[in-house]
């Protein structure tokens, strides 16, 4: 983008950094209640770190510091004959009356700064840092506890590819310019990023929308993809989904998925268990239809409209033949979620674009036979060849959700809620995808448009029980009154 700016737009390096640094200034002011406040910037020698030292004049020029209470730091002095961002931002600061300086481990200390802007290395590295940088992050991860650290664009440190023994700035903050980098949002690094805040209005919008990788959604978003259900809809209208989920010590799996269904929407939940479970599950499941195995029906009226196998399922023999049962209607166009023992089953099957699967990151290494640290520290190329390889939609979860389809298309969902690191939570999310799924909004099985529902209703869910443990019951029911908020409004006119 940066090497296109300048011929597309006319943008060349300078205007563009003195843009970057202004916007982070302001998203920074508006964000944190600071004033009169000491300021150290740690500067690399990229424009990530004439970035920060823009922002730091902004700062001053505002009045939210002073001159007398900055200070710069850099990895090494710049050539003086060099006419860059950096050099030309440098001297800026300089003639302000900033103090500015070489890093020097023995001479340096950052003990008087109430905050530390991180300008160290942006998105040119490949490689974990490394000398003067290194020292400058260690510094200042050691003050953590006692200063706000903001880092610009990215932590710095952080690459497609870091793992969780490189080193990288452990921010509170993360000034991310859009188009946000894909590393803040890896598994590995994302808890180093803090809170993430947009940085726009740099390049245009058309520009940012050519190169942005993956698409970042939200419940607004996500959930308008969705068409509400009709006013006149009967249950089946709404959606059957078929259940087949729990086994001995895991009954409370197989409820999960089918309160998690009822909460997304489904107008009819059959879920289908061992009859040795019958006893145990039915008089738990208010509103569900229960059915012992092998008492089923062939009557029309239970024709699922989507089916949802795997939770607290197990991985015996008669699973894989109950799973191999679904296959041929799979092709024909029946939305299948795979969640939890029976993406361990379907390890070898290829799809026809109507499965999704939702691992977590340990059913996802066991999946494709790669670590788990591979997975978290670069997901998303991990994700894209598989979806396609399997012609199947994948929907990773974890403190940041990844949806990935057959055609490369991703989007990430920043998760970050604690609540929802509970046993059962996956259960409750599996049952909102196969409702979703249940709703026959177009032709063909949108995974996309389905799993990012899903994974949004969660997170919004989630960020409504903010505050309390909630057990995933009561994020069931909590995530029925936002479902229904968005969809059911009841437009004749607008029918799935």
């Amino acid at each position: 983008m940066d090497a296109e700016a300048p011929e597309q737009w006319g943008l060349d390096s300078f205007a563009l950094v003195e843009a970057a640094g202004r916007a982070c200034a302001d998203v920074f002011v508006n964000t944190f209640s600071l004033k009169h406040f000491s300021c150290a910037v740690l500067a690399g020698s990229g424009n990530n770190a004439a970035d920060a030292l823009v922002m730091l004049r902004t700062l001053v020029v505002l009045g939210y510091t002073q001159e007398s209470a900055c200070t710069v730091y850099l990895t090494r002095m710049p050539s003086e004959s060099a006419a860059t961002p950096l050099s030309l931002a440098l001297a800026s600061v300089q003639k302000m009356g900033i103090a500015v300086s070489v890093w020097d481990d023995a001479a340096c200390t950052l003990a008087g700064a109430d905050c530390i802007i991180d300008g160290i290395a942006g998105t040119g590295i490949d490689s974990p840092l490394h000398g003067v940088a290194l020292a400058m992050t260690a510094a200042a991860n050691s003050l953590r506890d006692g200063r706000l650290i903001v880092s610009i664009d990215i932590p710095s440190g952080a690459f497609d590819g870091w793992q969780s023994t490189m080193p990288i700035v452990h921010a509170h903050a993360t000034l991310a310019i859009e188009p946000q980098k894909l590393c803040i949002y890896s598994l590995a690094a994302r808890i180093h990023a803090g809170t993430i805040l947009a940085v726009d209005g740099i390049f245009p919008p058309a520009f940012i929308g050519h190169y942005r990788e993956a698409e970042l959604l939200d419940w607004q978003t996500a959930a308008g993809r969705i068409k509400p259900v009709a006013a006149d809809a009967h249950k089946y209208r709404r959606g059957l989904v078929e259940i087949r989920a729990g086994s001995s010590g895991m009954t409370g799996a197989a409820h999960l998925a089918a309160i998690g269904a009822q909460a997304a929407g489904a107008g009819l939940v059959r879920l289908i268990v061992d009859p040795s479970l019958y006893p145990l599950i039915a008089p738990a499941c208010t509103g569900i239809m229960v059915v012992p195995d092998g008492e089923t029906t062939d009557d029309k009226r239970f024709t699922p409209a989507a089916a949802l196998l795997g939770p607290g399922w197990g991985k015996g023999e008669d699973r894989r033949r109950l799973l191999e049962m679904y296959l041929p209607r799979e092709q024909q166009g029946l939305p299948l979620i795979l969640d939890a023992d029976a993406i361990d089953l379907a390890k070898d099957l290829i799809f026809h674009g109507n499965v999704l699967l939702t691992p977590h990151p340990g059913e996802f290494a066991r999946y494709t036979g790669l670590s788990q640290d591979a997975i978290l520290a670069d997901p998303i190329p991990i994700l894209r060849r598989c979806a396609a390889k399997k012609n199947a939609f994948i929907l990773l979860k974890g403190h940041v959700l990844y949806i990935a389809c057959p055609d490369g298309r991703v989007g990430i969902i920043d998760g970050m809620n604690p609540l929802l690191a509970a046993g059962g939570s996956g259960d409750v999310l599996a049952g909102f995808c196969a409702a979703i799924a249940a709703r026959p909004c177009t032709a063909v099985f949108d995974g996309y448009a389905c799993a990012s529902a899903a994974a949004a209703l969660l997170l919004q869910t989630a960020h409504k029980l903010a505050g309390k443990f909630a057990d995933p019951a009561e994020l069931a029911n909590a995530a029925a009154a936002i479902a229904g908020e968005a969809w059911l409004q009841g437009d004749t006119y607008e029918r799935c």
